[in-house]
């Protein structure tokens, strides 16, 4: 199966109704189930397909559920919580193995070669332990495809998973599914280390309104064959109106780290035990679990900044190449995206608009139980099922992983502090070769160039994971359902 390349790009209003919904809006969602499996009956699979389209959500309809959403809040009563609406989405993508499967011979013409190899064959460049060594031995199969079905409630999604797995039956062999959860109560939004999660998204152009903070992008950095798209020449037609999706598998030694914090607060006049530790987690991440940035609340949280939506994603590290005082050079959120590090490095300093990503995912596993806080032991796994989108993964998450995240000379401009220091490590999903010591400067705002050592053993662990491609609506009836 193959098909022409596309057009020249050209700027043109986003078509809602042909992208998938998750992709720019995110599917709204309480819990979220990803169903992966392999492709058994080829002919029948793109058969039943034509079934299934119905279920898929669009970014349009995304968009009409928020707004059914905001209306249900605005028309529940002052002090009342509002009730659930009950919504769900469906959403569909592929592997390049799946691709392969279904006949698509061009797809070499996707220009990404991160996708192309897999990410258990990218494992090593990734950074995960033994090559991918820990990952179960699902993800270290060839899975062919990922259904995500997001909703209100388990109820809910269980209604429709049964639609959905009886649509296509035998044509699929399910190898796994994993259902996440948002967190409860005042930790919804938060990952489970804590931290307010998901607030520095790129904002698309001729998509979502204009905010403080980072300059809007194209949309073609997320969809191929939009403008923007850096690698759309040759790209098949098929492939306008997609993104390239990443599924990791991350669990989160949660107890390690907050006894790490505990054990290694920042020490000040007037500061506690408690408020140092958590300037150390602040620092660590670049964020207060608040979401509020330390870039501009750097030694105390600010609730009330964390809060508003026009304040707490306008900074950019102004002025600071060479400086950590405000935030570490290494701090989680300055190392996946540096902002002026690199934007304002020189006068001719180019945006870094091909490495942004579109995060969505969700948190798995319960809540940290008493014998786990009292032993400092993670006993239950827990952590993220972590899912973002970009028009390149080589481009997008590859490159944040490995020539960031897990450099420990990044960014550039502490070459030039003097003397120069070393960044570090990110210490949240910075990895390194087995039995190196992986350290960081600038946590201690009182002592910028000593060194915090972290653990040899890691908080976040990759267990397994996926690079997939989420086709356009229309290509999905057009070029992989048959009628």
């Amino acid at each position: 199966m193959s098909q022409s390349s596309q057009a020249p790009l050209a700027s043109q209003p986003l078509d809602l109704k042909d992208i998938q919904g998750d992709i720019l809006s995110g599917l709204p969602k309480k819990t979220e189930t990803y169903v992966f499996f392999q492709i058994t009956q080829v002919a029948a699979f793109r058969k039943q397909l034509q079934h299934l389209l119905p279920l898929i959500k669009s970014t349009a309809d995304v968009v009409q559920d928020r707004g059914a959403i905001e209306r249900n809040k605005r028309s529940t009563p002052e002090g009342q919580k509002p009730k659930l609406l009950p919504l769900t989405g469906v959403n569909i993508s592929f592997s390049r193995f799946g691709l392969d499967k279904l006949g698509f011979t061009d797809a070499d013409h996707l220009n990404d070669d991160a996708f192309k190899k897999g990410q258990f064959n990218d494992a090593a460049t990734l950074g995960d332990a033994d090559s991918g060594g820990q990952w179960e031995p699902t993800f270290k199969n060839k899975i062919d495809g990922m259904i995500l079905v997001s909703g209100d409630s388990h109820a809910s999604v269980d209604v429709v998973l049964v639609e959905v797995r009886l649509i296509l039956g035998l044509t699929i062999h399910e190898v796994t599914h994993i259902r996440g959860d948002v967190r409860p109560g005042d930790q919804n939004g938060h990952e489970h280390f804590g931290f307010l999660d998901g607030i520095s998204n790129p904002s698309i152009e001729g998509f979502d309104p204009v905010i403080p903070g980072p300059h809007q992008i194209k949309p073609g950095f997320l969809l191929l064959g939009q403008e923007g798209d850096s690698r759309a020449t040759g790209r098949p037609n098929w492939a306008v109106n997609g993104s390239f999706l990443v599924f990791r598998y991350l669990f989160q030694r949660v107890p390690e780290f907050d006894d790490f914090l505990e054990k290694n607060p920042v020490v000040a006049p007037n500061l506690s035990s408690k408020d140092g530790s958590d300037l150390r987690g602040a620092r660590l991440v670049g964020r207060w679990k608040s979401g509020a940035p330390i870039d501009l609340a750097p030694l105390k949280d600010d609730p009330e900044l964390a809060q508003n939506v026009n304040q707490r994603n306008d900074f950019s590290y102004k002025g600071q190449l060479t400086d950590q005082s405000r935030c570490p050079f290494a701090a989680h959120t300055r190392k996946t995206f540096p902002r002026d590090d690199l934007e304002k490095l020189t006068p001719n300093s180019a945006p870094i608009d091909n490495r942004r990503i579109m995060r969505r995912g969700i948190q798995f596993g319960p809540e940290v139980t008493e014998d786990e806080h009292q032993s400092r032991t993670t006993k239950h796994g827990r952590g993220l099922l972590f899912v973002c989108y970009s028009s390149s993964i080589t481009d997008g998450f590859q490159f944040i992983q490995q020539s960031w995240a897990n450099a420990p000379s990044f960014p550039p401009g502490a070459a030039q502090v003097k003397p120069p220091v070393e960044p570090g490590f990110d210490a949240i999903i910075g990895q390194a070769p087995e039995g190196t010591i992986r350290t960081l400067s600038g946590t201690d705002p009182h002592n910028l160039a000593q060194p915090l050592q972290l653990p040899a053993s890691e908080f976040v662990v990759p267990h397994g994971g996926e690079y997939f491609f989420t086709p356009s609506i229309s290509a999905l009836k057009n070029n992989f359902a048959l009628a």
